[in-house]
């Protein structure tokens, strides 16, 4: 029995609710993570707005997602990446791939193209 879209959002926003409840699975970043000072979790939870486009390349793209992942990447750069190849975006069964893509279909001007983020490139 497959999910459909909301429902499939749903879960997964389930999922980034217990691991980020879950004090045994999250590390907490120290001071000098990708993330800065932000618990890898933390940044994960803020783009929640994304889930509707990280498993469909031809899905429209939040605003709200484009927001954060444009924040995100002013903030602390690396930190996208970090949490895409966290525990959590694997738990979530998010597809780098298309993930990966975001910065680019928000059309985010200083994005990390030509950066890489485990076996991708960003566009």
């Amino acid at each position: 029995m497959g999910m459909n879209g909301r429902g499939r959002a749903i879960y997964l926003v389930a999922v980034l609710i217990f691991v980020l409840a879950s004090n045994m699975l999250i590390l907490v970043a120290e001071g000098a993570g990708e993330c800065g000072k932000t618990p890898i979790g933390s940044a994960a939870a803020s783009l929640s707005p994304c889930l509707s486009a990280v498993n469909n390349v031809k899905a429209k793209v939040p605003l709200a997602c484009c927001a954060r992942v444009g924040a995100l990447l002013r903030t602390a750069p690396k930190c996208l990446c970090a949490v895409l190849l966290s525990p959590l975006a694997k738990q979530a069964k998010i597809n780098l791939a298309t993930a990966i893509t975001i910065p680019k279909r928000c059309n985010i001007k200083n994005r990390p193209a030509g950066k890489k983020c485990g076996k991708y490139t960003l566009p």
